[in-house]
Parts: structure tokens; sequence; C-alpha cells
């Protein structure tokens, strides 16, 4: 294989060519081509329920001199992932408009229940406990990945008071992270395909000794690479949309755990907060006085 990212629709052309066992790893894959690429071929196997050998065989199928180097391409499809137009192909195979819906959602379910599994509980109590002794907390996502960037920093400003939302706007990243130095902390977030200059903002904060954490799909993402903390949340999903619910959950998480340790502030915080929403008329509310659901 020339091109890793031409694997997909290479098992999708060959599948109709398939034995019954070589076909349940092939659907498997296309759905959880993250799992597989860490999987031996008997636990391929296992997952499945065929055995080892109809791994191999299914390998060679695909024209690999055996599963290692299957394993090894679908390494690299998770490190390089598709592109939007290669998203877009694998969309229009297993999602139509007629199933969109069902689809979609089963999907993210999906991929929160892999989550869930994935995440290392130690390694989320150290990021928490990382935000609350960090002299300045940086937050930077950009591309797709600037709404979850923005939706943890809408909150984290609620509760603490040193947080900063990095924007790719009119100044550039490294300007907005000039004064950055050791005992900050930057909470990069970047899922496939990866924004470059978010992975640059991470490298650039470990070399001024800045703790550094990512939430991101892998452990071999490149944000992971740069990070002190990992926080793995699962975003596969065969379209040309990124899936960011499983990482929206996560976000939310951690925004709630550090928010159950600063109960009081909080609830100062909101009861003033309220007050103003109610006089600036901020939110509707109807002719009793009642915020409107």
């Amino acid at each position: 294989m020339n091109d890793n990212h031409d694997l997909m629709r290479l098992i999708q052309i060959k599948f109709p060519r398939l034995s019954k066992g070589q076909k349940l790893i092939a659907e498997y894959i296309l759905k959880n081509y993250d799992k597989a690429a860490f999987m031996t071929a008997a636990k391929l196997g296992v997952s499945v329920g065929v055995s080892e050998s109809t791994v191999v065989r299914f390998a060679n199928e695909l024209g690999f001199s055996g599963y290692p180097k299957l394993q090894k391409a679908l390494q690299e499809l998770i490190k390089n992932k598709l592109t939007s137009v290669q998203r877009l192909q694998l969309s229009n195979d297993y999602i139509s408009e007629e199933n969109a819906l069902k689809g979609v959602l089963k999907a993210d379910m999906e991929n929160i229940r892999a989550t869930l599994e994935k995440i290392n509980h130690k390694t989320f109590e150290d990021v928490v406990h990382s935000i609350f002794n960090a002299k300045r907390i940086y937050i930077i996502g950009l591309r797709s990945s600037s709404a979850l960037a923005e939706f943890l920093g809408f909150y984290l400003n609620l509760i603490l008071d040193n947080v900063k939302i990095i924007g790719n706007g009119i100044s550039d990243v490294f300007e907005e992270m000039i004064n950055i130095g050791e005992g900050d902390l930057v909470i990069g977030i970047g899922f496939p395909r990866y924004a470059v200059k978010t992975i640059d903002a991470l490298e650039f904060a470990q070399s001024r000794k800045s703790k550094v954490v990512a939430i991101t799909d892998s452990l071999v993402s490149p944000l992971a690479s740069q990070a002190d903390y990992t926080l793995i949340a699962q975003s596969n999903m065969a379209s040309f949309v990124d899936s960011l619910v499983a990482p929206l959950s996560v976000i939310n998480a951690v925004i709630i755990a550090v928010g159950m340790r600063e109960k009081e502030k909080i609830s100062k915080t909101f009861a003033d907060l309220e007050s103003l929403w109610k006089e600036y008329q901020v939110y509707s509310y109807n002719k009793n006085g009642n915020e409107s659901r």
C-alpha cells in the first residue's frame, strides 16, 4: 500500500469478493479502525468472531504480505486520517438521507461508550488538579475544535479568574501566548484533521516549561506527543463532519469536576449573574418574572 488513505476505499472495493468471515472483519475495521489498529490478529478475530487465520487471509486478500503490514497501514491511517473528500465518499456509502438521524446518533453513542472505556480516570484527576495549580490557563482549539475551546473557556471563566482562550483571529497565536511560562497550563483541543497551529502552540508551551493538557482522540495523536496529560475522546464518524459529542462530554466532565471543588464561589457568582441577567434582560422572562423555557 503506497497510500494508506486509500485503505478504506480498498476494503470497500474488495468487500463483495470477500468470504463471510472476511466481510465481518471488513465491517469491523471500517467502523472501528482506531481500535483495530492496535489489536493483534488473534484479538481482532475474537472481537469479530472469526479465527486468527481468517484475519491473516483477509490481510492477504487486501494485498498485504501479512497482518502486521495491514496493522501498520491502519496505524498510519490514524496518524494522517482521511481527507474531507475521502470522508465524504465514506459517508455516502454508510449514511444515507433516510438513515442519517439513526446512523449518526448510533455512531455518537458508540463514541461515548468507547471514550468511557478508553479514558484514564487517574489522568482526568491529574488534569483537574493541574487546573487549580496553574497560575494562568490558556485554552486553544482551532478550526472545528474552536467550538469546544470556546465552550470550555466560557464555563471555566465563570469559575476561575485566570483563563484565556487563544483564538486564530487578528493577532497571532504566539503573540497571545507571549507571556506564557513555568507554572502556567495550556489545554490544547484537536481532532482529525489536526490543526498544525495547535500542535505548534503546545510545542511552544512546552519549550517555555508550561504544563500541557491535550484533549484529543488517540495517544498517537500529534497533540498527545506534546502533552503532559492526555484525555482521550473518540471522534470516529464515517462522514465529512467531525463527531464532537464524546469530546464535548469529556469537557463537560472537566467543567463539572472543577465546579464541584468551587461550590461556594460558583453559588455566589451565579447569584450575581442571575440578577444581572434579569436586570439587563439577557434571557426571556414570562409575565410572572420567571425565565421562559
